[in-house]
């Protein structure tokens, strides 16, 4: 009997974790990832939680339990960085569990801890992510709107198409404007590293920002800096060129990560699923002039995406010289290639259409959720009250959509009354 509670707790928590847009399909794997970072108490409770954030006192209403036992479970899921907290001005604290990735997954490896096996965690997370698959295809591959996007390398950029690149695409204004930032250890190399595959790229380069930071800082698992240290950090990362990946938002982004192509998820899934299109590019794409390539492969080498590769020149006087080739579909626009070429015949050019990036991550989880079929969840959730300034944000970005989303949300929905209102406010 015992056996059977323990997975109905964790089969409820895997159920709670899908009605998010980025979920987690199931399967024994999941399960015991989760009995690694919850306790069969622990996913019980966090299975009743409300998608959009809520207060203690929420989670009192839904426990039916003291304010001083919630308070000490909230705190402890906080300190995990299970739950992200975030300390509003009256000095109450506002809750939220994020999407296993980007999200507790991560966190879970975002620091070295000696309370969970993370070793047994790693080779969970390899099996989970990098043998069943599913999971990263449905992450990186469904829809149309994806978690992460890149940001490129800003000294790539050639002179005179500085002035292309806007203000969010850029990763140093990120840092200059976070109102918080904290670094830590890179789950995707800590992983590597505990399956004895690890690079040498840097460790603790996982940068965070804004409210996630402020959690997480405050709790430990990531360490705080300034913005002085942060754009000394993405410096560094351009030197080894790694590749900026960050949330898909164009305001409040609350992640960049530093990534290798060895060990990232994101760029394995781009090299693996290159098809799904599974990470948002930059605005810009490489262009190469392979006349006079002497086929060094030194571009090649750089991209983590494998999108230049080196062919037969088909010269028939040097029947075995080689020269670089672009797939262009396969191009990032990540500029970590560029300046690697001897011969300076590698440029980055604006794309012929801009990617549309949404404009925070409300807008993006919305748009996530019609694409998916689950939009009713975020708006009927009934694991708590809804709460007036959430439906508020989701209801505007909805009207706010293109003719063809809203028709998709209003179908979702399944409401007259959204369905008159965008009817309405979309003539």
């Amino acid at each position: 009997m015992s056996h059977l509670t323990v997975r109905s707790a964790y089969r409820d928590l895997a159920d709670r974790i899908n009605r998010f847009p980025q979920g987690a399909p199931p399967s024994d794997v999941l399960f015991a990832i989760l009995a690694l970072l919850f306790s069969e108490r622990e996913a019980g409770l966090v299975a009743q939680l409300p998608l959009r954030p809520f207060s203690v006192d929420d989670a009192v209403r839904r426990w039916k339990m003291p304010e001083a036992e919630a308070r000490k479970v909230l705190d402890a899921l906080s300190d995990r960085a299970i739950l992200l907290d975030t300390l509003r001005r009256d000095g109450s604290h506002s809750y939220v569990l994020p999407p296993p990735m980007a999200g507790f997954f991560e966190f879970s490896m975002m620091r070295v801890r000696t309370d969970i096996d993370q070793k047994l965690l790693a080779e969970l997370f390899h099996q989970y992510l990098n043998v069943e698959e599913d999971f990263i295809k449905d992450l990186f591959g469904k829809g149309d709107t994806r978690m992460g996007r890149v940001f490129v390398h800003e000294q790539a950029v050639p002179p005179e198409l500085s002035l292309h690149v806007l203000d969010y695409e850029r990763a140093t204004e990120v840092a200059k404007t976070a109102r918080a930032i904290g670094v830590g250890t890179c789950y995707c190399r800590h992983k590597k590293q505990h399956l004895g595959t690890a690079c040498d790229a840097p460790m603790d380069i996982c940068l965070t920002f804004n409210s996630v930071a402020s959690s997480l800082t405050r709790h430990g698992v990531a360490r705080t800096i300034d913005a002085a240290e942060c754009l000394d950090l993405l410096q560094q990362a351009r030197d080894r060129r790694l590749v900026h990946f960050g949330e898909n938002a164009r305001h409040r982004v609350s992640f960049i990560c530093n990534c290798c192509g060895c060990c990232c998820e994101a760029l394995n899934a781009a090299r693996r699923f290159g098809f799904l299109h599974p990470v948002h590019t930059s605005n810009f794409v490489v262009e190469l002039k392979d006349a006079t390539c002497n086929g060094c492969s030194k571009c090649v080498d750089a991209c983590p995406v494998e999108a230049l590769s080196l062919v037969s020149a088909n010269d028939p006087r040097m029947k075995r010289r080689k020269v670089a080739r672009l797939t262009e579909e396969a191009c990032l626009g990540c500029g970590a290639c560029i300046g690697t070429c001897p011969r300076g015949l590698l440029k980055l050019r604006p794309r012929a259409e801009r990617v549309i990036t949404p404009l925070n991550s409300t807008h993006r989880v919305v748009l996530q959720a019609i694409e998916r079929g689950t939009l009713q969840d975020l708006i009927f959730d009934n694991r708590a009250l809804a709460s007036h300034r959430a439906m508020a944000a989701i209801l505007g970005v909805i009207l706010r959509l293109p003719p063809v989303k809203r028709a998709m949300a209003s179908r979702q929905m399944g409401s007259r009354y959204l369905e008159t209102l965008i009817r309405r406010t979309g003539s």
